[in-house]
């Protein structure tokens, strides 16, 4: 049995192969990696940013660094499994990413069991939201649509 593609392997796909992909998906603002354990939660989190007519991305966490330096999303979603814990290798890549460009890009949402006061301050000053479990699109939406046109602004 072959192994699952990531979800970086499958979008280079869609877009014509692995020759020149990662020059495609650096210029395309509208993707969103999508990092969690839970294929449920992701694939629930994909629905909702494809609502915002955004392209999501979905990735382990084990395979997120790889993808998180190849596409450059605009928008890092991390779904902190029960403990909030299990992004926990990306805080720093995503800190170096977000000083490098200057800005607070990509934008970067929590999943959380908790609320923000739960958040350490390594990871306080790389997260720019935190939503609350379970999962809603009545809540998960807006918050996406604000932290992208406050991108923009």
């Amino acid at each position: 049995m072959s192994a699952m593609p990531s979800g970086l392997e499958e979008w280079t796909a869609r877009i014509g192969g692995a020759a020149g992909a990662e020059e495609v998906l650096t210029t395309d603002p509208a993707l969103v990696l999508v990092v969690g354990r839970s294929r449920i939660n992701t694939v629930v989190v994909s629905r909702i940013v494809e609502r915002s007519g955004l392209h999501p991305i979905t990735e382990q966490p084990e395979d997120a660094a790889r993808s998180l330096a190849a596409i450059k999303p605009a928008l890092v979603i991390l779904d902190g499994g029960a403990a909030n814990a299990d992004c926990d290798a990306l805080v720093s890549p995503l800190s170096r990413m977000r000083q490098a460009a200057g800005r607070m890009k990509p934008a970067v949402i929590l999943l959380s069991t908790g609320n923000f006061d739960d958040i350490g301050p390594a990871h306080a000053a790389v997260i720019d939201a935190v939503v609350s479990k379970p999962i809603l699109p009545e809540v998960l939406q807006p918050v996406v649509d604000k932290l992208l046109s406050n991108a923009d602004a």
